[in-house]
């Protein structure tokens, strides 16, 4: 006989981003009865795919669309779901965690995906009126409402987030200007000349660009609004909106306030357990062997890990991989992977076709392919990532990877073909 709802140990999730609702699929495919769940979101929307925001932005896609589950999933699994009323306080002594609304709810075991919040310089000037960020629905939609009202929009950081923003505002119809601190856009997941050539197009879409640019600060005009950005070399923009896109801060305050260990995330071992055994964190809140997270590959990974231990198998163990990236603009193909800078150890082997705009470059040590850069002919970025992580030796294909899976098969068909006719 199933044990009724109210006898289950209470499960409770603090965070209705996608590394929480993953890690509750994940367990509940392991043990679906295990728990009385109840999840707590800040936002009034289920679980939605945040990677998906930008195309919202640039109106390829509808909010509706990118919803993951709904509510009709939250009941088809028996889970409480308070959304749009946070959790304010957690109380480790007698396990009970209290909601805004000043709801009190009891737990035996509890899940904190707090996430993260972006990083607002801390420059004068930056509570103005018209600067936003770009992270959830609602700050999408305060983006499109005002593209419909202003002509002029600056993004402030020249990332993968900041340059999604940039094409966004640009398909709204806004003049856009990104200013970047490095001479190189994606300078965390690009080398230079693939930079290069992403700058290239971008300024071919109607988007401009102020490079090494370090904001000092914003001004306003008499109703409170940016209008303008200073620079620290002197230069400075006009400019109606300000879209900061600057990194994240993981949401520790709630962890720090009932006593957790907190470094710059939420300290977890191996199995995603902070140093209170009732207690599991996963996601970009985080900090695990002294790393953040903010890509989705790794915080999937920690969803699983934490799902078995939650559901008491005890044998997850969370190990970071190497990750990908990809740009998710229409019409531009960019893709990293690894160590694309190599060292002194490793060498690289490019591939450049300056007519085409399409760039590739492999860095190799030893036996083994440990990083890529793809510009322009992305196609081969999951099969070079398979390379990478299954740390495979390529020393058969070493002087056609550079042209990709396809060559290589066709090469190994054409070897074996003669082999069996010798």
């Amino acid at each position: 006989m199933e044990t009724n709802k109210e006898q289950k140990p209470s499960l409770i999730l603090i965070g209705n981003g996608m590394a929480g609702i993953r890690t509750l699929e994940a367990l509940l495919k392991l043990t679906p009865d295990k728990y009385a769940i109840t999840v707590i979101g800040e936002e009034r929307l289920g679980n939605y795919n945040r990677i998906m925001l930008s195309p919202v932005l640039a109106g390829e896609e509808k909010v509706k669309n990118i919803i993951l589950n709904d509510d009709d999933w939250y009941q088809s699994h028996n889970i409480q779901f308070h959304k749009g009323d946070p959790a304010v306080k957690i109380d480790r002594a007698k396990r009970t965690v209290t909601l805004k609304s000043g709801t009190e709810l009891p737990y035996q075991r509890l899940l904190l995906a707090t996430g993260a919040r972006p990083f607002r310089i801390p420059v004068a000037g930056n509570d103005l009126k018209n600067i936003l960020t770009f992270r959830d629905v609602k700050d999408v939609n305060q983006m499109i409402e005002l593209s419909k009202q202003k002509k002029h929009a600056l993004v402030v950081g020249g990332g993968l987030l900041g340059l999604e923003a940039a094409n966004g505002l640009k398909a709204q119809g806004m003049e856009v200007t990104v200013a970047h601190s490095s001479d190189t856009l994606l300078n965390r997941q690009l080398d230079a000349t693939a930079g290069q050539l992403l700058e290239r197009t971008l300024k071919g879409k109607g988007i401009q660009f102020i490079m090494n640019a370090r904001t000092s600060s914003f001004s306003g005009n008499t109703q409170g609004e940016v209008c303008r950005v200073h620079f620290k070399d002197g230069r400075h923009l006009d400019t109606d909106m300000v879209v900061l896109a600057t990194g994240i801060t993981p949401n520790i305050e709630l962890a720090q306030s009932c006593g957790l260990q907190c470094d710059k995330g939420i300290v977890v071992g191996d199995d995603m357990q902070t140093y209170d055994p009732s207690i599991y964190a996963v996601g970009e809140c985080v900090q695990h062997r002294g790393a953040l997270f903010g890509l989705v590959a790794p915080l999937f990974d920690q969803a699983e890990v934490c799902a078995n231990h939650l559901a008491e198998m005890g044998i997850g163990r969370y190990i970071p991989k190497s990750q990908a990236t990809k740009l998710k603009i229409t019409g531009i193909n960019a893709f990293s992977a690894g160590n694309y800078l190599g060292d002194e150890n490793s060498e690289q082997i490019t591939y450049h076709d300056h007519a085409q705009g399409h760039y590739k470059k492999l860095v190799i040590e030893g036996h083994h392919l440990i990083g890529t850069v793809l510009y322009g002919d992305t196609q081969d970025g999951p099969w070079l990532f398979d390379l990478i992580q299954n740390h495979s030796d390529i020393d058969a294909i070493r002087d056609q990877l550079i042209f990709g899976k396809d060559f290589c098969l066709d090469l190994s068909k054409d070897e074996s073909e003669v082999t069996a006719a010798a």
